[in-house]
C-alpha cells in the first residue's frame, strides 16, 4: 500500500500538491468559525443524576437553579442610588431576554423578603447578586452569556458590575482559549521552524515538516468543524488536537525527510531513496499513528462529549498527520530532490567562524552510539537505578485529589473569576455551589417537608436551608418559606454550602445530606452532585479504556515486531514514563508548587478529565518513539546473523541512527506544548506542560537508557515468540525485507517493493 501511494505522489506531484493547498484553504475556511459552534466543557451527560435534577427545576419551576450570576458592587454600599439604579436596569434588561428566566436579585429580595436578602449580599454590604437562568443548549447558553458579559460588564459611575455562574465561566474560558490558541501557534511555527533549521540546516528541508503541519493545523479546524455538526465538541478540543496535529505532523515529517537524506547520500537517486524512505520511515509513521491514533480512540467509551471529542477528533487529525506525511512529503521531495538541501544556512556561519566543512560521523562513531554502549556494559544498574527514580518521581501520585473544574481554572482577570472569588470570600454561602434537592411527583405533607428540611440544615456546613415550608437554619425555622418552591409535579430544596465543590470535606457533606432520609424519591444537584456523579461515570469506565488500549498496544506491536517480549516491554516502559509525569503534575499543579511561576491558582484538587486525557495521549506519543526506536534496531536486527552479539549491536544501532533525530523531534514535540502552556487557562497549562515532560523523559531517560538496559538484559529473548504466534506473524505481520546496500545501477524501478 505505502509502496502505491509513494508511487502515485511521485507520478503526478504537482497535482498532488495543489489538491492539498486547495483543501487546506477550504478545511481553514470552514473550520474559521469553529469556535461559536463549540461548548465550554462537555463534561456532563443526561444519564447523571444532577443533571436530571437540574432539567427537573428548569422544566417545571424555571429559575429554581441559577446558572448566570450578576455580581454588582458600589463603594456607597449595595443600598446607595448608584447601586440601586444600576441593578434595576439590568434586571429590567434581563427580565425583557426572552432567553433568561427566574430573575431574581438582592435589591428586589430586600422589600420583598429581607429575610433572605442576607444571601445575596456580602457580607460587608458593598456587593449585591442579581441571579437567573439562561436557557437553551449549552452552546446557546454560553454564547448568550457571552454576549451579556460583553454588554454588562463594565465600571460605571462608582458601580462595578461583573457576570460569572456557570454560564459565565464557560463563556470567559471559550474566549480565552481561541486567543489563547492563536498565541501558542504564532509561538510554535517560528521556534519550530528555527530548531528545524538547527536540525537540517537546509531552509528548504525545514521547510517541508513546518508546510505539512500547517495542513495539519487547518485539517484540524475543519474536521473540529465537521463533528460540530453532529455532536457535542468540548473548546478544549480546539488548542488540544491543534497542537497534537501540529507535533505529530512536524515529527512524522521529520523522521521522513530525515531518512530521505540519509538515503540519498547512501547513493540512491531520488525516487529510490523516496521510495525507501517512504517504505521504511513512512512505513513507522503509518504504524505509530495507528497507535496513537487508537489509544485516543479508547476515551470514545465514556460518555461524556468532553472525551468523545478527543476520541473522535483525536483519531481523525492523527490520520489527517499520517496522510499528510505519506502522501505529501513524497510529491515535494521527488519535485525537489538534491534542492532539498539547498540553502544550507550551516556553510555560511562554519565561515565566519573559521570552522571547516563538517565530517559525516559513522553511527559507530556518535555519542549516541558510545552512550548505549556503556549503558549496555552496566545493564542491571542502570535498570535498576532508572526504574527507581521515574517510580520516585510518580509517588505525588499517590495522593491525588479530584475534582471538576470552575471559575478557577481561569485568571482573576476574568469577571466570572472575580465573581467566584467574592462569592467564597465575602458571602455567608456560595450561591454558585449551593445543592439542590428535588422531590419529584412528591405527594405528602407539608410537615414530611419540614421534617426533612430540619434534618438537612443540621448537616455540617450548612448555612441555611430553603423549601417551600420555611427557611431552616441549624434545625430551627428562621423564616416563612417560599411557596414557588412546590407544585402539582413535586418540590425542590436549596442547600446553601460553604465548602467548595470538589473538595473532599464537599464530597464529605454530601455524602451526608444523602445519607438523611427523605420522604419520598429524591434526586440530588448542584455543583457538588455534579462533581461526584461525574467521577463515579469516569472510574467505571476506565478500566474498560485501559484495558483496550493496552490490547491494542500488544496486538499492534506483536504485527509489528513479531515478538511477545518487546510488546509487554514497551507496555512496561511506557507505564513508568506516564506515572514519572502524572506525579509531577500532581506536585506541581494539585499541591501548588511553581503555580506563582507559572501562574495559576491550586484548589487542592486536579481535573480528573485530564490526567485520563493525557494517559491516552502520553502512551500514544510514548508508544510513537517506541516504534520509531524498535523499527531501526529490528531493521539493523534482520540484517544480522541474529546472535546474542547481534542484539547488542543492533540496539546501539538503531539508537545511534535514530538518537539526534528523536532528540529534535522530542525538542519540536515539546515545543509546541509548552507553546500551549502559556495559555491563561489551567487545564491548558496542565495538559501542555504534562505532555512536554512526557515527551522529553520518554525522549531521553526511557530511550536512551531503560529500554537499551532491558533489551540487553533480555538478549535474544527481545525476538522471542511461541511457534504458533510465530507463525501466525508470518502469514499476516508487518514484515519488511532487510535493507540492501545500494549500487550505482540503483534505478527506483529496482527499488524493493513491500508494503
Amino acid at each position: 500500500m505505502l509502496t502505491n501511494l509513494a508511487r502515485f505522489a511521485m507520478a503526478r506531484p504537482r497535482a498532488v500538491l495543489v489538491a492539498a493547498l486547495l483543501l487546506m484553504i477550504i478545511c481553514g475556511g470552514f473550520g474559521a468559525t469553529v469556535k461559536s459552534h463549540m461548548v465550554g466543557g462537555g463534561y456532563l451527560t443526561d444519564e447523571l443524576e444532577a443533571v436530571q435534577a437540574n432539567d427537573f427545576i428548569e422544566d417545571n419551576f424555571p429559575g429554581g437553579n441559577p446558572n448566570l450570576i450578576i455580581m454588582i458592587t458600589a463603594e456607597g454600599g449595595v443600598n446607595s442610588p448608584e447601586a440601586r439604579a444600576a441593578a434595576q436596569r439590568i434586571t429590567a434588561d434581563l427580565s425583557d431576554d426572552a432567553d433568561v428566566t427566574g430573575v431574581r436579585s438582592y435589591w428586589t429580595t430586600v422589600t420583598e423578603r429581607s429575610d433572605l436578602a442576607t444571601a445575596l449580599r456580602s457580607k460587608d454590604s458593598k456587593r449585591g447578586l442579581i441571579m437567573a437562568s439562561l436557557v437553551g443548549t449549552d452552546t446557546e447558553i454560553q454564547n448568550r452569556a457571552a454576549v451579556l458579559s460583553k454588554d454588562l460588564t463594565g465600571d460605571y459611575d462608582g458601580v462595578q458590575v461583573r457576570l460569572g455562574g456557570m454560564a459565565g465561566t464557560f463563556a470567559d474560558i471559550n474566549h480565552q482559549v481561541e486567543k489563547d490558541l492563536l498565541l501558542a501557534e504564532a509561538i510554535a511555527i517560528p521556534i519550530s521552524g528555527l530548531l528545524l533549521v538547527l536540525v537540517f540546516g537546509s531552509l528548504v528541508a525545514a521547510a517541508l515538516p513546518l508546510a505539512v503541519g500547517l495542513f495539519a493545523i487547518a485539517a484540524t479546524l475543519g474536521i473540529l468543524r465537521a463533528l460540530t455538526t453532529v455532536m457535542e465538541v468540548s473548546i478544549f478540543a480546539l488548542n488540544m488536537t491543534s497542537a497534537l496535529g501540529l507535533a505529530l505532523a512536524i515529527d512524522y515529517s521529520l523522521f521522513i525527510v530525515s531518512r530521505f537524506r540519509e538515503e540519498k547520500e547512501r547513493g540512491r537517486d531520488t525516487r529510490a531513496a523516496v521510495l525507501r524512505a517512504v517504505q521504511t520511515a513512512g512505513r513507522t509513521v503509518v504504524f505509530s499513528g495507528l497507535t496513537v491514533a487508537l489509544a485516543l480512540a479508547a476515551l470514545a467509551v465514556f460518555p461524556q462529549p468532553f472525551f468523545k471529542s478527543f476520541a473522535f477528533a483525536g483519531v481523525a487529525v492523527v490520520l489527517a498527520a499520517v496522510a499528510a506525511s505519506v502522501l505529501l512529503l513524497p510529491a515535494a521531495l521527488v519535485l525537489l530532490g538534491d534542492r532539498v538541501n539547498a540553502l544550507d544556512l550551516r556553510k555560511p556561519l562554519r565561515r565566519v567562524f573559521g570552522r571547516g566543512e563538517a565530517k559525516p560521523v559513522r553511527p559507530e562513531d556518535s555519542g549516541w552510539y558510545r552512550l548505549v554502549t556503556w549503558v549496555m556494559r552496566h545493564a542491571a544498574p542502570v535498570a535498576i537505578v532508572t526504574t527507581a527514580l521515574l517510580l520516585a518521581l510518580g509517588s505525588p501520585f499517590l495522593s491525588a485529589q479530584f475534582g471538576s473544574p470552575d471559575d478557577r481554572v481561569i485568571g482573576d482577570f476574568a469577571s466570572s473569576r472575580q465573581v467566584g472569588d467574592a462569592l467564597r470570600e465575602e458571602f455567608n454561602a456560595d450561591m454558585a455551589s449551593s445543592a439542590v434537592v428535588v422531590l419529584p411527583e412528591f405527594q405528602g405533607t407539608t410537615a414530611d417537608i419540614a421534617a426533612y428540611a430540619v434534618a438537612l440544615s443540621k448537616v455540617p456546613d450548612v448555612p441555611a436551608v430553603l423549601s417551600s415550608d420555611g427557611v431552616y437554619v441549624n434545625g430551627t425555622k428562621m423564616a416563612a418559606g417560599i411557596p414557588e418552591m412546590a407544585g402539582p409535579t413535586g418540590t425542590y430544596l436549596s442547600v446553601g454550602t460553604t465548602l467548595p465543590p470538589s473538595s473532599v470535606a464537599g464530597k464529605e457533606q454530601l455524602a451526608a445530606l444523602r445519607a438523611v432520609p427523605a420522604p419520598g424519591a429524591v434526586l440530588f444537584g448542584g455543583a457538588t452532585a455534579l462533581d461526584a456523579d461525574t467521577m463515579a461515570t469516569v472510574v467505571d469506565r476506565l478500566p474498560v479504556a485501559i484495558a483496550l488500549i493496552a490490547v491494542i498496544t500488544l496486538i499492534l506491536l506483536f504485527l509489528f515486531t513479531g515478538s511477545v517480549v518487546l510488546p509487554l516491554k514497551a507496555l512496561l516502559l511506557n507505564l513508568f514514563s506516564v506515572t514519572a509525569t502524572f506525579g509531577a503534575m500532581i506536585w506541581i499543579f494539585q499541591d501548588g508548587h511553581l503555580s506563582s511561576v507559572l501562574g495559576f491558582t491550586p484548589t487542592g484538587t486536579i481535573d480528573l478529565f485530564m490526567p485520563i486525557l493525557m494517559f491516552c495521549l502520553a502512551f500514544g506519543v510514548s508508544m510513537d518513539y517506541e516504534v520509531f526506536l524498535l523499527s531501526r534496531v529490528r531493521e539493523e536486527w534482520l540484517a544480522s546473523d541474529r546472535g546474542r552479539d547481534a542484539n547488542t549491536r543492533s540496539v546501539a544501532m538503531g539508537v545511534a541512527r535514530t538518537g539526534r533525530i528523536f532528540t529534535a523531534a522530542a525538542s519540536l514535540m515539546a515545543v509546541v506544548l509548552l507553546a500551549v502552556a502559556t495559555s491563561e487557562v489551567a487545564a491548558m497549562k496542565l495538559f501542555g506542560i504534562g505532555l512536554a515532560l512526557a515527551v522529553i523523559a520518554d525522549a531521553t531517560v526511557i530511550r536512551g537508557l531503560l529500554a537499551p538496559a532491558l533489551m540487553r538484559l533480555m538478549s535474544t529473548g527481545n525476538w522471542w515468540a511461541p511457534k504458533p504466534l510465530a507463525a501466525l506473524h508470518k502469514r499476516i505481520g508487518l514484515e519488511e525485507e532487510p535493507m540492501e546496500e545500494p549500487t550505482a545501477a540503483t534505478k527506483f524501478e529496482k527499488a524493493p517493493a513491500v508494503g
